[in-house]
């Protein structure tokens, strides 16, 4: 019985693994892509409004292209993470990605962080530590 218990915590273990391993994807992703938004939409000679056509020149920059490349693949591999945990764990935890928007945002494009952002980033590097330390998935048994 007790090498039952092991091994079926090994296996939760090694899930948990690989949710943490596709969180990761999608943090790399939704942040490099928002990054090549941003730097393409700077270097973009007019501010973006209402007219399409701006937008579909804006595109031909390689930066936005590949910030938009790399966001919709964010989503697929949300999806994949979404099917494997539940939606009250991912968002939680995947909002830690605002961190590295801020991160990248300082040290990257030389914005001004101001310390109230930096106090917000903080409060959400806290609260995905705290979502982040439960279980990622609701027991089969507990899903109506």
């Amino acid at each position: 019985m007790q090498s039952a218990v092991t091994t079926a915590e090994a296996a939760r273990r090694r899930a948990g693994a690989g949710v943490y391993g596709i969180i990761f994807a999608f943090l790399a992703a939704k942040a490099i892509g928002n990054l090549g938004i941003a730097v393409g939409a700077k270097r973009f000679p007019q501010t973006l409004g209402l007219d399409p056509l701006a937008y579909l020149r804006a595109m031909a920059d390689p930066a936005l292209a590949g910030g938009i490349i790399l966001l919709i693949l964010a989503l697929l591999v949300r999806m994949a993470l979404l099917s494997r945990a539940d939606l009250s764990f991912v968002l939680p935890v995947t909002a830690i990605g605002y961190v590295f928007a801020t991160l990248l945002g300082k040290f990257v494009l030389g914005e001004h962080v101001s310390a109230a952002r930096w106090a917000g980033t903080f409060l959400i590097v806290a609260g995905a530590a705290l979502v982040g330390s439960d279980d990622h998935k609701t027991p089969a048994e507990l899903v109506p």
